[in-house]
């Protein structure tokens, strides 16, 4: 028997038990919460001190590109070195960068430069400290255990999906966005010194070029047909979700009944994500890999009912539906991924599996509008459900998913 196909080791006693996880949890889910203020403070600065939507784009853009070009290197680094101190240096990193945007926001008279410079250093920490989640995860809990850690960061996750746009609300319209900032970076303070008491055991690389060690993570992936025929179900996932987030809010309001309808889908979405999430600790399925993925080509399904203006409450529970099916896939994928590749390599496989699903979330935000200002909006949502549907629902036919148990 194989290590892919290997069944599940004997249940153990929730991770949140133990020392080690407990600290990893609880450093996580605070520096989830923070950054889950981020994006709604971040555009209301941006916009308020620029009034401009290119200026927020550069912002944007500065940190999404280093996150994306530096993301395969930042997974050697994790399997190269302990990967605790990796994730400890990032939030620092992150700690200060966040701090300064804050400190840009308060002062009343923020740089553009300044801003996207910090968000470039603080994209180019993440994408060296994304990688270290999965080999920190396996590292602070045992075999048997991995599964239930993994349901409780996505339970964290999905409440800092409910909490954080909250959160931003409530300190923008009351201290200013700029107190996100700090806040943001308070977590990651905090995060870094639970990382300081948190040992994790570490087998370094033999020394070799870094070019021979992109290529042997490579292999790793190559190698395993359920796990790159799913990255490109994964892939196909962001992309579309990239395209409903650009023409979805649109739609709404045009044909749907107004603004208030979208709002009231992203909230169900987010309930949807924490179900899912909490579905997954009690359900572990025989086929991990493939009752995951076909939850997730259920996202077709909110894109073909706004493409077609079906009434919103039945919109929005599909929406909710389709966001369960990612919180159900999160843990379930993760667990699979830490119990069947190599300790020495997870830092670099988990860098691929990030690499190509950000890589498509800007393809969609771009190709969207352009489809839709040639076609109408019907086209690229039917688009983008045919592909996503078919991509996630495809991985069926590949022999490694349906045997991975």
């Amino acid at each position: 028997m194989t290590a892919d196909t290997a069944t599940a080791p004997p249940a153990a006693p929730h991770p949140l038990r133990t020392r080690p996880f407990r600290l990893l949890f609880t450093g996580r889910a605070l520096s989830l919460l923070g950054d889950a203020a981020i994006p709604a403070a971040l555009a209301l600065a941006v916009l308020e001190a620029t009034g401009s939507t290119s200026a927020l784009a550069l912002v944007l853009g500065c940190a999404m590109v280093p996150k994306l070009l530096l993301l395969p290197l930042g997974g050697v680094v994790g399997d190269r070195f302990d990967a605790r101190t990796v994730a400890l240096t990032t939030d620092l990193i992150r700690c200060l960068t966040q701090l300064l945007v804050g400190i840009q926001l308060l002062g009343g008279a923020p740089s553009l430069t300044v801003l996207a410079g910090a968000e470039a250093l603080g994209g180019a920490a993440g994408a060296f400290a994304v990688p270290t989640v999965a080999p920190l995860v396996k590292g602070t809990v045992a075999a048997g255990s991995l599964h239930r850690a993994n349901a409780a960061m996505g339970v964290a996750k999905s409440a800092s999906r409910l909490g954080g746009p909250a959160l931003a609300g409530t300190l923008v319209l009351t201290v200013g966005p700029g107190w996100a900032f700090v806040l943001d970076a308070a977590t990651f303070a905090v995060s870094a010194l639970l990382l300081m008491a948190l040992r994790v055991e570490h087998v370094p690389l033999p020394r070799r070029s870094l070019r021979a060690d992109l290529a042997e993570g490579w292999r790793e992936v190559r190698s395993r047909d359920w796990y790159w025929t799913s990255l490109i179900g994964h892939s196909a996932w962001n992309g579309a979700a990239a395209v409903l987030m650009t023409l979805g809010p649109a739609v709404a309001v045009q044909r749907l009944g107004g603004g208030t309808t979208w709002v009231v889908l992203l909230q169900v979405g987010a309930v949807g994500f924490l179900l899912g999430a909490l579905l997954a600790d009690r359900f572990s399925p025989r086929r991990p890999v493939l009752t995951a993925n076909l939850g997730l080509a259920t996202y077709a399904l909110p894109l073909i009912l706004l493409a077609v203006a079906a009434p919103a409450p039945l919109t929005i529970a599909a929406y909710g539906l389709a966001q369960a099916g990612l919180g159900f896939l999160s843990p379930v994928w993760e667990t699979a991924v830490q119990r069947a590749v190599p300790a020495h390599a997870l830092a670099r496989v988990t860098s691929y599996d990030w690499l190509l699903s950000l890589a498509a979330t800007p393809l969609g935000y771009a190709l969207a509008p352009l489809a839709a200002s040639a076609w109408g909006p019907e086209a690229p949502l039917l688009a983008a459900a045919a592909v996503v549907g078919g991509c996630c629902a495809a991985t069926a036919l590949v022999p490694g998913v349906r045997r991975f148990r």
